[in-house]
């Protein structure tokens, strides 16, 4: 039996849900493929990012925390936090 697709003729908003999760490799030069609308983290510690608006960031996370924030990348340097994947529409 098929389930019904709720994303099925459905625009994509920015207040969500995303349309997939997808982990991030931390980089000081590449942008990730898709702007993510938010960002959730496994492992707490540190996460230094570009945003949406092109401004570099630096916050504090704990364990399974929720960044509702647009973000262009994740910075390698100075970024400890572990497990970080990308909430995108794409």
């Amino acid at each position: 039996m098929m389930t019904a697709n709720p994303f099925t003729n459905r625009v994509s908003s920015l207040s969500g849900p995303a349309r997939d999760v997808v982990p991030v490799v931390p980089s000081d030069t590449v942008d990730m493929a898709n702007t993510a609308i938010g960002l959730y983290v496994e492992t707490g510690g540190t996460v230094v990012m570009t945003t949406e608006r092109g401004e570099t960031r630096t916050v504090q996370v704990t364990d399974f925390s929720i960044l509702p924030v647009g973000v262009l990348r994740v910075h390698s340097t100075g970024t400890t936090a572990l497990g970080i994947h990308a909430m995108v529409l794409a």
